[in-house]
């Protein structure tokens, strides 16, 4: 990566966070040279708060941190975005980006799932597949699944959707009891369309 030119900004760049998997706009804060080293030297976005004058790295209250996977300076080399795993809602409203926007409360419901399910795997508490047999199961469940939906857009009868959200989250079991993610797949996706 080239070097910022931090003269153009009086010593701040923008930097634009993106959500790698999802490619949402997460949020924008400002970095400073320091800021800037913390960040590549911790993995962890840090940004410098001009309201409180020192660095802060996101999530060092909420935990809801910002683990870099790349980062990129536009082509005036004045601001960056830097591509992350966001590890929680980005937004200190509780939403996974701070723009209000369609894409990311429609794709962060599908990571949310997989939270869910996630615990539910871990607690005792759920149909959620743990052993061999309760994963042939749930590979059944999922196959079962498929079918409805298929009959219901076959037939027309108005199940269509609530079948797709059944087979979309037996899915997400299967994926999870095989350490898997939703996220895998969405990146097999995106591969394929390179």
């Amino acid at each position: 990566m080239d070097t910022p030119d931090w003269k153009k900004m009086n010593n701040l760049i923008p930097a634009i966070i993106q959500d790698k998997s999802t490619r949402e706009v997460l949020m924008l804060g400002y970095m400073t040279t320091e800021a800037l080293d913390v960040t590549i030297s911790s993995k962890k976005v840090t940004f410098y708060s001009r309201s409180k004058d020192r660095l802060w790295t996101k999530g060092e209250v909420s935990g809801n941190k910002l683990i870099i996977k790349d980062m990129y300076l536009d082509c005036d080399v004045d601001a960056l975005i830097i591509m992350v795993e966001a590890l929680g809602p980005t937004c200190h409203e509780g939403e996974i980006s701070c723009f209000k926007t369609e894409l990311g409360n429609s794709l962060f419901v599908l990571n949310q799932l997989e939270d869910i399910i996630l615990n539910r795997f871990n607690s005792n508490k759920t149909i959620v597949a743990k052993t061999p047999a309760e994963a042939i199961a749930a590979a059944k469940k999922l196959t079962e699944e498929a079918g409805e939906t298929s009959i219901a857009a076959v037939t027309n009868d108005g199940r269509v959707i609530s079948e797709s959200a059944d087979l979309i989250f037996h899915l997400i079991v299967l994926l999870k009891f095989m350490d898997l993610s939703i996220n895998d797949v969405t990146n097999e996706l995106k591969a394929r369309m390179d």
